[in-house]
C-alpha cells in the first residue's frame, strides 16, 4: 500500500484536511495540507472548510484547533504527542498562581494546555508575542506562562518586567552551549539563528531571534549566507526546500543523539503510518469540555484579532 496515494484519496473522500507543524517529520509534511508554525496553523484552523481536521503535531496545538472548531472532527496520529513546555503548567498550580496576583493581565504561551487558555486575558505565539504585550498597557502588570525563556526575551526587547512562570521547553534547553561555539569555530562564516524559547546564552550569540515561519522567512531573504540552526531539527525540511543551495547545520544538542541535534520525542511520535490510520478511522479524536472550550476560545480569538 503507497500510504501517500491512500491518504490522498481519504483526504477527498471523507472532505478532511491535514495541518502540520514545522517539527514534524518530513514525509508527515509532504502529504499535509498546510505546514507552519503556531500562529499559521491557528489561523489554518479558523479557516478550515473541511468536515475534518487532521492535526500532526503535539496535543495542545489540536486542542486548539477543536477549540476554534466545535463542530467539526479533530483527529491526531498519535495522543500521547505531548508537550513537555505545557506539561511545566499544570492548571490547579497555575490558578493559585493567578490568584495570588489579582491585578495582573494573565498572557499565556499558546504552547500550554485548553485548560491554561481558559485562564488567560490573551494568548500569543513566539511569531506575534512582541506585538501582543505592546498591545497591553506599560502601566498593567503581566503574567506570562509557560515559558520564562520566551518570557526573559520579551521583556529584554520590550523593557516590560513581566511575572514569569518557571516552565521551559527540553527542545530548546538541550543545545550545547560548547558544541555551538566549536561549530562556529569550525564554520566562521556561519550565522546562528535561533528561536526565543532557547535559553539566553544561546540567544546572546544568535544574530537572528525568531518563531520558525520566521527563521525560515529570514533564510529565504538572505540565501547567501550558512547558518547553524537552533530549534527541533524537522524544521530544516522546509527550510532546505525554501533555499535548496544554502547550508543548514542543525545545532548540536548536549546529549548525543542520532542526528547530533535537538529532536522533540513528541513530535516524533507521530508517523504517516499513524497519521493513515488516523484519517482513515477518524481517531483518535480530540475533544475539549465545552465549559473550558467556551473560557479557552476568547483570548485565542483576541490574539487573531490582533494579528491579522
Amino acid at each position: 500500500m503507497n500510504l501517500k496515494e491512500e491518504i490522498t484519496r481519504l483526504k477527498k473522500e471523507k472532505n478532511a484536511v491535514i495541518l502540520a507543524h514545522y517539527y514534524q517529520d518530513g514525509a508527515i509534511q509532504e502529504v499535509a495540507d498546510f505546514v507552519g508554525d503556531s500562529l499559521g496553523l491557528s489561523q489554518q484552523a479558523v479557516d478550515a472548510k473541511a468536515d475534518i481536521i487532521v492535526f500532526a503535531g503535539v496535543h495542545f496545538m489540536a486542542e486548539t484547533a477543536k477549540i476554534l472548531n466545535p463542530l467539526k472532527r479533530v483527529v491526531v496520529p498519535d495522543l500521547d504527542a505531548g508537550c513537555s513546555l505545557a506539561d511545566s503548567c499544570p492548571p490547579d498550580s497555575f490558578n493559585e498562581f493567578i490568584k495570588s496576583h489579582p491585578d495582573h493581565v494573565v498572557v499565556t504561551y499558546v504552547n500550554c494546555s485548553a485548560a491554561i487558555k481558559a485562564m488567560t486575558d490573551i494568548v500569543c505565539t513566539s511569531s506575534n508575542a512582541i506585538q501582543i504585550i505592546e498591545s497591553i498597557p506599560k502601566e498593567k502588570p503581566i503574567i506570562f506562562a509557560p515559558d520564562k525563556n520566551l518570557g526573559n526575551y520579551i521583556n529584554k526587547v520590550t523593557g516590560r518586567e513581566m511575572l514569569l512562570w518557571d516552565g521551559s521547553c527540553v527542545v530548546h534547553e538541550a543545545f550545547a552551549i560548547d558544541k555551538i561555539l566549536t561549530l562556529l569555530k569550525e564554520n566562521p562564516e556561519a550565522k546562528i539563528i535561533a528561536h526565543p524559547e532557547s535559553e539566553e546564552h544561546i540567544l546572546k550569540i544568535a544574530s537572528f531571534i525568531g518563531s520558525t515561519a520566521g527563521m525560515i522567512r529570514y533564510v529565504k531573504e538572505h540565501p547567501e549566507e550558512k547558518y547553524i540552526v537552533a530549534t527541533e531539527v524537522g524544521i530544516l525540511h522546509e527550510m532546505q526546500k525554501e533555499v535548496p543551495d544554502t547550508v543548514l547545520i542543525p545545532a548540536p544538542a548536549q546529549e548525543d543523539n542520532t542526528c547530533a541535534c535537538s529532536e522533540c520525542a513528541f513530535m516524533k511520535v507521530n508517523t504517516l503510518q499513524k497519521l493513515y490510520e488516523a484519517l482513515k478511522n477518524e481517531a483518535p479524536l480530540v475533544e475539549v469540555p465545552e465549559d473550558i472550550r467556551k473560557e479557552a476560545v476568547k483570548p485565542i480569538e483576541r490574539m487573531l484579532k490582533l494579528s491579522v
